[in-house]
């Protein structure tokens, strides 16, 4: 079945208008029970803030893509089916957002949050939905199992916690996830993946409607965080589709496609490598894995003396142009390896100008 534009729209609207009714509902909830995010010396807000915008993540996708794929079919037919991968999608993403409404709440060891985060990972491939191609990447095609399992399940976990761990400044999670999402809707629109594009679109509604709460809340009273219940959510769903993306295996898969593991990676690129190059670096300085600091890259840029919404700013451009370079650079004839490489040395260079660069405020 070829969908057309209005069912996407459609599920982009629902999506969106339930989260932004139900958002100062959710504040009003944290302002009662004191359901705050209390400042400290990592964090860069001073004040006390609701802490549970993201838990309408999960029900606006839901509501988003339930009441378009019936429109769409007309009620349950036969040629409406959900895979048992998707299934297990839904229930791996379940135990993300309860242990993530549990910490947010009541707080969660971060080596507890990461077993369950592993468990919920080790769905994927149990479904046999994994990295099984690497598309040419180092002259590497087909991969075993062997080595797509435990692979599948670190990029799961480094997606995770990337989109987590960059939750520092107001709008920098939520902004990058809509580019993220809105992108995945489109390409799996173009794929025909009429179910995978409306559980993108839909889940890109809510993320703008918190987007905005977030960003010009403080003037209604209702700025709200997403918490742990939202990044989690956010980095569990963007796996998924990431790599249910540049899978190249039907029936679970899509025909093979040459670009679609670059896509995929490109569009995860910023914070799964902002993540692992504060992971080198605690485990260069003898830090703690899990140990909080401010060492990530909207903290760097901060340090040299721009706001928050400049930050914002700064890391989104940085976003947008990789994606632009990385096409110029595919469509141009180069191959994946060298256009990763180039990745990691603008990524890094950036990070070296950040590091010694100080910017006046005068």
């Amino acid at each position: 079945m070829v969908i057309n534009y209005t069912y996407i729209i459609i599920a982009f609207a629902i999506s969106l208008v339930f989260s932004l009714v139900c958002t100062p509902l959710v504040v009003r909830l944290c302002n009662t029970y004191g359901l705050y995010d209390q400042p400290n010396a990592r964090k860069v807000h001073k004040y006390s803030i609701p802490r549970l915008g993201g838990t309408l993540f999960m029900p606006s996708l839901g509501l988003g893509a339930a009441i378009t794929l019936l429109i769409m079919y007309q009620g349950i037919n036969k040629d409406f089916e959900i895979g048992l991968s998707n299934v297990m999608m839904v229930v791996g993403a379940i135990m993300i957002y309860l242990i993530g409404i549990f910490d947010d709440l009541k707080g969660m060891k971060a080596t507890h949050k990461f077993i369950i985060q592993t468990i919920a990972a080790l769905i994927f491939p149990l479904c046999n939905l994994m990295i099984n191609n690497l598309h040419g990447l180092f002259g590497i095609h087909e991969i075993s199992i062997w080595i797509g399992y435990p692979l599948t399940v670190f990029v799961i976990l480094l997606i995770v916690n990337a989109i987590n761990l960059i939750d520092g400044i107001d709008g920098l999670a939520s902004g990058l996830a809509f580019l993220i999402l809105s992108s995945f809707a489109y390409l799996y629109y173009e794929l025909h993946a009429h179910l995978f594009s409306i559980i993108s679109i839909s889940l890109a509604g809510a993320t703008l409607a918190f987007f905005f709460f977030n960003m010009y809340g403080k003037i209604g009273r209702l700025k709200t965080f997403m918490g742990d219940s939202g990044s989690l959510f956010l980095g569990y769903v963007i796996a998924y589709l990431a790599i249910k993306y540049q899978m190249s295996q039907e029936p679970i898969g899509f025909p093979y496609r040459e670009e679609s593991l670059l896509i995929s990676f490109t569009l995860v690129f910023l914070p799964c490598i902002d993540v692992i190059r504060v992971a080198l670096w605690r485990k260069f300085y003898g830090k703690a894995m899990f140990e909080p600091d401010k060492t990530h890259i909207h903290h760097r840029i901060m340090q040299m003396g721009l706001d928050m919404h400049q930050t914002l700013v700064v890391i989104i451009t940085l976003f947008i142009s990789i994606c632009l370079i990385n096409y110029g650079l595919y469509v141009g004839g180069l191959e994946t390896a060298y256009i990763v490489g180039i990745d990691i040395v603008i990524y890094s260079f950036f990070i070296w100008i950040v590091e010694n660069l100080k910017v006046s405020t005068t």
